[in-house]
């Protein structure tokens, strides 16, 4: 009997001790494929991040892109040429034309170009509402230093008479990222007056929505829908409204504030309005059109007058300007040809008096060429 137990004994020390070793060898493996979880999920996040980033490097590139439209008095020139097949297309002003690359953000690099220069039209941005959003960061830096560059550029040269900013109608009341950044662009041009001083130098805005055709607008998304043979097209809301500006039109609105700005007024085009609903119905005749939903930063109209501007604000036959309310040198005096709005006024697309039918839609369609 004793042997008997005394054999029951160990096998009951052997049994604990194999359930002791499954124990450790869960634990051991448990905490493997913890560790092997852990290190999964941070390779999906990074995954992620690489995602976001290239989508991110993709829309900065296409803006960079977009930004070798050369400006001259007769229009824009909107062929993308690169650097030598610049000089070589304009090589009978090879006097007065330079090309050069640069970053907005580089203000050793704008001084250096602005050399010699007598007016200064500054285009560059990062627009896309996506991209701005993902990269808060490199929209202040372009957007809003780059702005500064080009004002500390400008007013250090020794040639530069004026300078005029494109603005966007996402400045007025921002919803956006890249809104509120060019507002701060804009307020920057308008109190740059100020620092101008006794200098021969001004600096105005021109303000406007997306050119009809111009990428990341609504027209090139209708087209390629119904290129890649769509049957419906999307709207966003029934009730969203937009103007019509072409190429021509803005690039008359620059010239305009380079004829006859003082300093510190904004310029704004009388135009049209459309209603995206009937954009849709002139593309694509009877198609159907289901309301999916404004997206993030949208805005159902376009707006270029606030009620708070309408103080400061003069009518002319084809334009607003809107006067800076800080007045900072004797140059800086209404034109007395125009006429002071009302209290109260505002311009949107939506209040508009003048609008696009579908007909007059369809037929500006054809004078459009959109931007690649």
């Amino acid at each position: 009997m004793r042997r008997n137990l005394k054999y029951s004994t160990m096998e009951c020390r052997d049994i604990r001790k194999q359930k002791g070793s499954i124990t450790l060898e869960a634990s051991i493996f448990l905490s493997i494929f913890i560790v092997f979880y852990v290190m999964l999920m941070s390779l999906v996040q990074i995954a992620k991040a690489q995602v976001i980033l290239q989508y991110s490097i993709n829309e900065v590139a296409k803006e960079v892109s977009a930004c070798s439209y050369i400006l001259t008095k007769t229009g824009i020139v909107d062929k993308r040429l690169s650097t030598s097949e610049q000089a070589n297309e304009f090589k009978a002003h090879a006097d007065k034309l330079r090309f050069f690359i640069g970053d907005v953000r580089d203000l050793a690099r704008m001084k250096r170009a602005f050399v010699g220069v007598d007016y200064v039209i500054h285009a560059a941005a990062m627009k896309q509402v996506p991209a701005c959003e993902y990269n808060p960061n490199e929209a202040i830096k372009t957007n809003i230093e780059g702005a500064q560059n080009v004002i500390e550029a400008a007013l250090d040269s020794d040639s530069v008479k004026k300078v005029v900013a494109l603005s966007t109608d996402k400045a007025v009341n921002p919803v956006n990222l890249y809104g509120g950044t060019k507002l701060v662009s804009d307020k920057l041009f308008i109190a740059a007056n100020a620092y101008a001083g006794e200098k021969d130098i001004n600096f105005s805005i021109v303000r406007y929505g997306n050119v009809a055709g111009s990428r990341g607008s609504v027209i090139p998304f209708f087209n390629s829908v119904i290129k890649n043979g769509g049957t419906e097209l999307p709207i966003t809301d029934y009730r969203m409204t937009r103007f019509w500006i072409s190429l021509t039109q803005g690039v008359e609105l620059v010239i305009k504030a380079l004829e006859e700005a003082n300093g510190g007024e904004t310029f704004i085009s009388k135009i049209p309005s459309f209603k995206i609903t009937d954009l849709a119905e002139a593309m694509m005749p009877g198609c159907e059109k289901p309301e999916v939903g404004i997206r993030e930063g949208e805005k159902l109209h376009e707006i270029m007058v606030t009620v708070e501007d309408s103080m400061t604000t003069y009518e002319y036959e084809k334009h607003f300007i809107v006067y800076p309310q800080m007045v900072w040198n004797n140059r800086q005096k209404p034109n007395m040809s125009g006429k002071k709005v009302p209290e109260g006024f505002s311009y949107s697309s939506d209040n508009n008096t003048e609008w696009l039918t579908v007909e007059e839609i369809r037929e500006l369609l054809k004078t459009v060429e959109l931007e690649k």
